[in-house]
């Protein structure tokens, strides 16, 4: 049905909240990125309005700290925009402190604790080659 993938990769030995906090940020960037994936508002029987939703399904994949290293490198030599989440933005409260805390990193040295994408599904599934469905 769709020709594009949207997944999120997260490191497996998160806490639960963790993962649901990384899942939530790095999906916004997603939907930033693609807002024509974004449908309509919802509407209930009685008229309330709701937000619109994604239009297409979010896979949740995990995967340990080396295959998410990769998954990082894969999507950078593809060129391939992914929202990315490291361990120390954990201990930051707001979001200029992030982006500062982010910077400090590189590629090679960046202890990634998620990642989300969404391009070709040929391409999404070359990069996310080695994580697995989330339990």
């Amino acid at each position: 049905m769709f020709d594009t993938k949207f997944t999120v990769v997260l490191r497996e030995d998160l806490a639960v909240w963790q993962k649901l906090n990384v899942t939530a940020f790095l999906s916004t960037g997603v939907a930033a990125q693609f807002p024509d994936m974004i449908g309509e508002p919802y509407r209930d029987r009685t008229g309330n309005l709701y937000n619109a939703l994604s239009i297409q399904p979010v896979i949740v994949l995990s995967a340990d700290q080396a295959t998410l290293s990769t998954i990082h490198r894969r999507s950078l030599e593809r060129d391939v925009k992914v929202s990315l989440y490291v361990e120390e933005m954990f201990s930051t409260g707001f979001d200029a402190l992030n982006r500062e805390t982010f910077a400090r990193f590189a590629p090679d040295d960046a202890r990634v604790v998620g990642i989300a994408l969404r391009a070709d599904k040929k391409i999404v599934d070359r990069i996310t080659k080695g994580a697995r469905m989330h339990a």
